[in-house]
């Protein structure tokens, strides 16, 4: 287990010294198309339910949290959550960062300090978190992930509730091999994506 763990650290080392010129050119793209501030920290809740701050890239306008309440009635998803597809909330630059996951990349440094894995229960924001069930909180049984498996599973059509037992199902068989058919999956996912985005 000790040499699992070690393996794991290097892992994620890597693939976080490989994504910095990605973030880099991201980074850079932001602050001269959408201005200050390039990245968005929130608080969330990982690990035991305790709170973290998660930080990604910016991908909406200023003042998008208080814009939020003009949009309740257009939320996709279901339960105390806040998903729109087409947000028009995003810059145009945003937009695309998040459709393929760009946005996400920072979240790396919050797995190197330990807050977070590379799969898991997405963390959600300590303002809806506090709405889940006590059944709903066992999700919090292990570190919350940037890559959820839930997104493979057309989670914004779907109802809450099998969000919630996706996730929970996840937390009893999360394994090294489990994880790297997921890594398999995400980057085919993400390519998709991309050629999505880039090709239309």
């Amino acid at each position: 287990m000790h040499m699992k763990k070690w393996a794991y650290r290097i892992f994620i080392s890597l693939l976080f010294l490989g994504a910095l010129p990605v973030m880099g050119v991201v980074a850079i793209l932001i602050r001269l198309i959408d201005g200050s501030p390039v990245l968005y920290r929130q608080r969330r809740v990982g690990l035991g339910g305790k709170p973290f701050t998660m930080v990604k890239f910016r991908t909406m306008k200023l003042g998008a949290e208080q814009l939020k309440r003009y949009y309740l009635r257009r939320n996709q998803a279901r339960g105390p959550v806040f998903k729109m597809y087409d947000d028009p909330r995003f810059t145009r630059l945003g937009k695309f960062l998040s459709h393929v996951g760009l946005d996400e990349l920072p979240q790396l440094v919050n797995v190197v300090r330990g807050e977070m894995a590379l799969f898991g229960p997405r963390p959600l924001p300590s303002v809806e978190a506090k709405l889940l069930k006590p059944w709903m909180r066992k999700r919090h049984a292990i570190l919350p992930g940037i890559i959820s498996p839930w997104i493979f599973e057309g989670y914004h059509s779907r109802p809450f509730d099998e969000w919630m037992r996706s996730d929970i199902a996840y937390t009893k068989q999360k394994s090294v091999r489990f994880d790297l058919k997921l890594l398999g999956k995400a980057v085919m996912f993400v390519g998709t994506l991309l050629k999505r985005e880039l090709i239309g």
